[in-house]
């Protein structure tokens, strides 16, 4: 084990993450692995606990597999499991937890590609899913853990290289599968992946935290390595190390980002022949999903067809779960994606009435003032819907009280917008 030291933010400097799953990976080998690293494990505790409370207990212990040392991560179940959950029940579960949104964010987007990948194995929609081996208690507690862990260690990026998923035969809640199992195939898609030797040497859970957080299939980058861990699996197989490890760098600096700027992943895909009447839906997914934005441009391919460039904006955790998106709600045969810096004001928002109904003010503004003043139009149309009053009507009273309680352009920030960051601070999910 190499501990990881304190992670010092200095502007431009990122914690990367390269996971090795060259001999398989596991949920909880790859939260062995973080552990090894430097984890600390009452925080990962402590974040199982805000989700599964009074459920499981972690434990930590040195290992050998093949000769080699390596941490293995044992979940001890201390309340009765219930043997199936649905995505639904998760999915509140990690919405309503008192845990940190980056973790949020990454054991949503893992549950959401396990549930993506159930559905099609099973023809059914991703909300009716029940989960087997995956919805265990266990298993919650590896996502949840891994994603503690990583936000514990200050990792910013991740990727991986290929994965080993087996090969033969196992028995499972479905009965008798062919390895790698039907969810692994399906969350593999567009990854590198070999044999690597017999069994099941990848879980769905595995490979769904590969596919979901890893940003990009890669061997190893180049960077100032910081810590390496390594997670053992169950098994001791003679002759071959089962354990997952993890390589932590921190990137060298730049000259820093701009003020009130962020990394965010554009994706993109260009798509001549999808019914239009879809587009709305999908547009709907990719924000339901987590994306800052998400439009479209007409263009003009080859032989004169008309067609679409489908772009959404995302944070890079979630890069990976929106390319899913796209591929299954529209006919594209690929997605094209690459990092972009966005500077943003920062916004907050204070309400004024119209005709006795409220309506939201956006604010925009940084360091020298108020720089944007904007009437949500969602409120516009619901307050001339329930008066009966004219849209442009209402959007003009709207203005005018938010003229009248000194929201203008140029005026100093109103008290209690300025601390508002921009992730948190607007209801829907356009920029």
């Amino acid at each position: 084990m190499s501990a990881a030291p304190p992670f010092t933010d200095t502007p431009g400097t990122a914690r990367h993450a390269w996971i090795d799953a060259s001999a398989g990976i596991a949920g909880d080998m790859l939260l062995g692995a973080l552990v090894d690293a430097g984890a600390d494990l009452a925080v990962v505790q402590a974040a199982v606990e805000a989700v599964v409370p009074d459920s499981v207990r972690l434990a930590a212990d040195e290992v050998t597999r093949a000769g080699q040392r390596a941490t293995k991560i044992t979940v001890e179940v201390i309340t009765e499991d219930l043997p199936h959950r649905r995505w639904a029940t998760i999915r509140d579960r990690l919405s309503g937890a008192a845990i940190a949104e980056p973790v949020r964010h990454r054991a949503l987007a893992t549950f959401a590609r396990l549930a993506e990948a159930e559905a099609e194995a099973h023809g059914i929609p991703a909300d009716e899913v029940h989960f087997h081996e995956v919805g265990a208690l266990d298993s919650i507690a590896d996502v949840v853990g891994v994603a503690a862990a990583l936000d514990d260690l200050g990792v910013t990026t991740l990727s991986a290289g290929s994965v080993a998923v087996g090969s033969g035969r196992v028995r499972a809640a479905h009965g008798d599968l062919p390895v790698p199992v039907p969810a692994v195939v399906r969350l593999s898609t567009g990854w590198r992946v070999h044999a690597g030797g017999s069994g099941e040497l990848t879980t769905p859970t595995g490979m769904a935290l590969v596919a979901a957080l890893a940003e990009r299939c890669e061997d190893l980058p180049s960077m100032i390595v910081t810590a390496t861990g390594a997670g053992a699996g169950t098994k001791d197989f003679p002759g071959r190390p089962n354990i997952t490890r993890v390589l932590l760098g921190d990137t060298p600096p730049t000259a820093g980002p701009a003020p009130g700027s962020e990394s965010l992943m554009i994706m993109e895909a260009n798509v001549d022949d999808l019914d239009p009447r879809l587009w709305p839906g999908v547009l709907d997914q990719l924000l339901r999903r987590g994306a800052n934005d998400a439009w479209l441009v007409p263009i003009v391919m080859k032989k004169g067809r008309p067609a679409h460039v489908l772009t959404a904006l995302c944070r890079p955790e979630l890069a990976a779960a929106l390319q899913a998106v796209i591929m299954e709600h529209t006919s594209t045969l690929g997605v094209r994606r690459h990092p972009v810096t966005r500077t943003a004001l920062s916004r907050g928002w204070s309400p004024v009435e119209v005709a006795g109904h409220p309506v939201r003010i956006k604010v925009g503004h940084d360091a020298t003032g108020v720089r944007q003043v904007n009437p949500e139009f969602d409120d516009v149309v619901r307050v001339a819907a329930e008066t009966g009053l004219a849209e442009r009507d209402v959007l003009d009273r709207a203005r005018s009280a938010a003229r009248a309680v000194g929201l203008v352009i140029g005026a100093a920030v109103p008290t209690g917008l300025a601390s508002q960051p921009i992730s948190r601070s607007r209801p829907s999910r356009r920029t």
